[in-house]
């Protein structure tokens, strides 16, 4: 089951994806990592999901990378009397605590940590940002607003507030349940939405520890006041682009998409790029060319991966779409422009052995042409730290540690294997070269290179760097 593309597959698992005849063959046609969205569904429904994921990773014995995405704070408004309105521009508007349904001139807002937040001149978008008011005065339980773009508004409406760092956890009460059902499954990766602040990645670090990995949603334009920090904090980072969108203008979006990738790349932190990437294979067997440049564009940034969300989840070709992203990629990737482009960004090396070995490693196997780079590693980071190169050869990591096997499938270029400890600079080689061969990464006489640190199964930096010949 190797892969012969660098960029990976996040596939999400829905009503058009739950059987496990469909999620084999998902993985098949190339998703390596499948999102439960807890958006949606029961906890039985991930829980049998989860199991068949492990079984189809036993049956093909191949580590899969299994991503819980939480739901976050959903911000809404209440219910009006006749079940909907029409706000015309230039109008006023009201919001306030009170339970009552709404009328044409307010509506209820349960949310008293908006109130807090708001100023006069704050900008509230409605229905996903169709629907836009600005505040004219305000206290700790009602606002009084003027219509700027109008249009229909009904029952329990999503709110968005652009431009405020509202005072909400990102995680609510029915995340932490969640997660906790989450980690109990094993899962490898949380994505955590709502992230605002630094503050709200090391809250979900107090409850994950070292259970899973943790991804952080930035989906609101206060989160990229904090960018850098949030990178460091994190161990991946999503590009969520359909919330983005809905909390600033849409010409705003790509550039603030090339700063969360670039910043990620100097981070050496996994990046996705995700939503409506190939939204039209919900309906349609083949997607616009709009949608595959947009693909092809992420890959040419080097992200780790490009994510499907409702074409797969319950979109009527799931198989299709990751077999359409699968071609994407990989024709993107044997493009020249693409291999320049991955060598013009190269980024200076910090001043440690480990880097120094990495940076080498990578300059190394251009230069005699190996076809793989072999990482040993406990917990991912020599992997990770190979991954930050963006190498022509591809990564092969060997662990003994089935939680790193499992989450390193969303790293761009690994090629996740399990393997016994070694104990000695000879085993260390002799084992490299046999699943080299054995992944079918290397044959007779190639040349490959091996990366790795002592004292063998100590975390720790990488300090060796060993060329190997592949002997009969």
């Amino acid at each position: 089951m190797r892969r012969f593309r660098k960029a990976k597959i996040v596939a999400t698992l829905g009503p058009s994806s739950s059987s496990l005849e469909k999620i084999e063959e998902l993985f098949k046609a190339g998703a390596d990592v499948f999102r439960l969205n807890f958006s949606h569904g029961s906890h039985e429904d991930h829980e049998e999901r989860v199991q068949m994921i492990r079984e189809i990773e036993k049956k093909l014995k191949r580590p899969i990378a299994i991503m819980m995405d939480l739901q976050g704070p959903k911000l809404r408004v209440g219910t009006f009397a006749e079940g909907k309105i029409y706000l015309k521009p230039s109008e006023k508007f009201s919001f306030d605590l009170n339970p009552e349904p709404g009328t044409s001139q307010r509506i209820c807002l349960p949310h008293p940590e908006i109130f807090a937040a708001l100023k006069p001149d704050t900008d509230l978008l409605l229905d996903d940002g169709k629907i836009r008011l600005k505040v004219l005065s305000c206290s700790k339980e009602s606002a009084e607003t003027i219509i700027i773009n109008g249009g229909e508004l009904s029952n329990r409406k999503g709110v968005n507030v652009p431009s405020v760092m509202l005072p909400i956890s990102a995680l609510t009460e029915k995340d932490k349940r969640d997660l906790n059902f989450g980690l109990n499954l094993e899962i490898d990766w949380v994505a955590l939405s709502f992230v605002q602040k630094p503050e709200d990645i090391q809250e979900a670090k107090a409850i994950i520890k070292d259970k899973a990995k943790i991804i952080a949603k930035l989906e609101k334009p206060m989160a990229i006041q904090h960018l850098d920090d949030i990178v460091q904090l994190a161990d991946a980072i999503m590009v969520a682009r359909g919330d983005l969108g809905v909390e600033m203008m849409p010409e705003e979006v790509p550039g603030i998409q090339k700063k969360i990738i670039r910043a990620c790349r100097v981070a050496g932190k996994p990046v996705i790029v995700a939503t409506q990437m190939l939204d039209s294979m919900i309906y349609s067997p083949s997607p616009t060319r709009a949608e595959a440049s947009d693909v092809a564009a992420a890959i040419y940034d080097g992200v780790d991966a490009v994510m499907l969300s409702a074409e797969s989840a319950s979109g009527q070709y799931p198989v299709e779409a990751v077999e359409m992203m699968n071609r994407i990629i990989s024709k993107t990737e044997q493009d020249r422009v693409y291999r320049n482009m991955m060598d013009n960004s190269h980024l200076a090396p910090l001043k440690t052995v480990a880097e120094a070995i990495t940076t080498s490693a990578r300059q190394v196997a251009h230069i005699i042409n190996a076809n793989v780079i072999v990482t040993f590693t406990e917990t991912g980071s020599t992997t990770l730290r190979a991954a930050r190169e963006r190498p022509e050869s591809s990564i092969l990591a060997l662990t003994p540690n089935l939680n790193t096997a499992r989450f390193l499938p969303l790293v761009w270029g690994a090629h996740a294997a399990l393997t016994e400890e070694v104990r000695t600079f000879s085993e260390m080689v002799e084992t490299a070269c046999r699943i080299a061969v054995a992944e079918r990464f290397a044959a007779h006489n190639d040349q490959i290179i091996v990366t790795a640190g002592v004292p063998f199964g100590a975390s720790g930096g990488t300090n060796i760097l060993r060329v190997a010949r592949i002997e009969k």
